[in-house]
């Protein structure tokens, strides 16, 4: 019997993975809840940043593009650079894309992959269901799953970790917004995640100031009819460096290690949507400052100690504290991967040094999305990548096990 090849994660790079799988009639078996990332780890009435020809899933066959789920749902289309996909959208899009091309995801967690040396080697994984059973190959596509990211000057005012209850949560764990009506909320942050969660909340009702470092960091996009015209267009906007970074990442682990995480970090960068700034300004308080001291609470509020930019310190408190700070690809936070196998891993940074075919230094072991954008370049944080990884990894994964 053939070995099946595992998919861990059913988000967007997961189920595009797994669909080119199916379409070379690779036996895979993909563990996971599909979009659960979008569903439950991102603030209801969201909006998303990204344009509609930059939030396609990739698949092996025409068909399967967002403007066909809203064509097949009955929907108004959602086409042009102007046209703003609400997260529950979205949402339905990936439901509905798994549902014809991965209909058989398996709603269950993979607990341990470990190396399997009998027969031929592969891998051996443990389910939460007690099942084991052999792959040939693994691919890891579980996208944002435990890489949150909070700083150390936030994290002591939430010693047992971030929650929504306590002091201190991040931007990942607000779904409902509501909870915060009526109460002093900060958010850390100038990114979109950031700007966005500070204008639903103060829609629901709260008192909203952002914090971010840097004079000016808070800042928004030009709306498409203001992007410059005599450069190529890309998923991101019209720039050289985009458009090099969008359709061609072949190079770009090539790249001294330094580079590739500054680039990772740097290129597209926070800034808020440009449909975002009329309900931004005027409803949400800003302050820019140097840096965050530290945060400490009393009587079970936060405050955060902030340096002015002339040098001043002061005192920032409020009811809650949400830290919009992004997520840090972390090998070591992936601790369904076995110790052995952790350790045979080459990495850079705590992210997967990738070959070709988005292969890692463990023959057979592949990543895909986030944990692959120090290899890939920072395409690789958003849908549209999948475009590029997946039926590369697919086609490098065929040729070796296939």
């Amino acid at each position: 019997m053939i070995q099946p090849v595992a998919v861990i994660g059913a988000g967007p790079f997961g189920l595009s993975t797994a669909a080119h799988l199916r379409a070379r009639g690779i036996p895979v078996r993909v563990f996971g809840d599909p979009m659960v990332s979008w569903r439950d780890h991102m603030p209801a009435g969201m909006l998303l940043k990204s344009t509609p020809v930059a939030s396609n899933i990739d698949a092996p066959q025409r068909g399967h593009d967002l403007v066909d789920y809203c064509d097949a749902a009955g929907t108004p289309r959602l086409v042009t650079d102007e046209d703003i996909i609400p997260v529950e959208t979205f949402i339905a899009y990936g439901e509905w894309f798994q549902q014809k091309l991965v209909p058989e995801v398996e709603r269950v967690r993979v607990v341990s992959v470990d190396r399997r040396t009998a027969d031929g080697g592969g891998f051996e994984l443990k389910l939460d269901s007690g099942e084991l059973f052999t792959a040939r190959a693994v691919v890891v596509a579980t996208g944002l799953s435990g890489l949150a990211h909070l700083p150390p000057e936030l994290a002591v005012a939430a010693p047992d970790g971030p929650t929504p209850t306590g002091p201190v949560s991040h931007s990942s764990q607000q779904h409902d917004l509501s909870r915060y009506s009526g109460k002093d909320l900060i958010v850390v942050g100038a990114g979109q995640s950031a700007l966005e969660t500070a204008v639903l909340a103060a829609e629901a009702g709260a008192r909203v100031r952002v914090v971010a470092r840097g004079q000016g960091s808070v800042a928004f996009g030009e709306p498409p009819w203001k992007q410059p015209r005599l450069r190529p267009e890309s998923p991101f906007g019209r720039a050289w460096s985009l458009w090099a970074l969008s359709y061609y990442p072949h190079p770009y682990r090539h790249l001294p290690a330094q580079l590739r995480h500054y680039l990772v970090r740097r290129v597209l960068g926070p800034l808020g949507a440009w449909w975002l700034r009329d309900r931004f300004e005027g409803n949400v308080r800003v302050s820019e400052v140097g840096r965050i001291l530290r945060a400490d609470t009393a009587d079970g509020h936060p405050a955060l100690s902030v340096l002015t930019h002339t040098g001043r310190t002061d005192r920032l408190s409020a009811d809650h504290v949400i830290a919009a700070t992004g997520y840090r690809v972390d090998l070591a936070a992936m601790d369904f991967l076995g110790h052995e196998l952790r350790t045979e891993l080459a990495v850079s940074r705590g992210t997967p040094k990738l070959g070709a075919g988005y292969v890692s230094s463990v023959p057979g072991l592949y990543f895909t999305g986030l944990p692959s954008a120090a290899s890939y370049g920072p395409v690789m944080r958003f849908v549209c990548g999948t475009e590029f990884a997946s039926p590369r990894l697919v086609r490098h994964l065929a040729a070796a096990h296939g």
